[in-house]
């Protein structure tokens, strides 16, 4: 099971780790690599030819403003590729998702929220888990941990209300 995850800049990673600590959490390989559609086109090229005999079976594309990483990289693998609009621009995202969002027909790339990592794990995770059965199971848990969580806090603020 590997996961790779490439950005347009270095200064994604702060948004990005989320994803690759969620996917090592699911015992899931990751790849990271900084690469971008525009000024290292014949890397973004040759990383996206080659993902699937590196073993890469979901790819995470992350990037800002004109975004199109995630699009030049499924135009060259059809290795599932899970687009993350980043807010790098005084348009705080909504160019990113514009960019992910409209791919052509034939071309497709699934687009999580703006800055929206570890969704975009956790939908990377689901893809594996119709090839990797305990991954169903890894999830059920995640959701079970999830719920767990909602209802302390929830118990935590009735508990802090009722002492005033």
């Amino acid at each position: 099971m590997k996961v790779a995850i490439i950005m347009g800049s270095n200064s994604d990673w702060p948004i990005l780790e989320p994803a690759e600590k969620t996917l090592k959490e699911f015992g899931i390989e990751v790849e990271v690599l900084v690469a971008s559609a525009h000024r290292t086109p014949d890397i973004v090229h040759d990383f996206a030819k080659g993902a699937r005999d590196r073993g890469v079976e979901v790819i995470i594309a992350a990037a800002g403003a004109a975004a199109h990483l995630g699009g030049v990289i499924a135009a060259y693998t059809t290795v599932p590729v899970i687009g993350i609009p980043i807010n790098a621009t005084p348009l705080n995202g909504m160019d990113a998702l514009l960019s992910f969002v409209q791919m052509p027909a034939g071309i497709p790339v699934a687009t999580m929220a703006v800055n929206g990592a570890k969704n975009a794990a956790l939908f990377a995770v689901q893809i594996l888990a119709t090839k990797y059965p305990e991954l169903v199971e890894k999830l059920a848990d995640d959701r079970k941990k999830m719920q767990a969580e909602v209802l302390a806090k929830g118990e935590k603020l009735a508990a802090m209300r009722n002492e005033k």
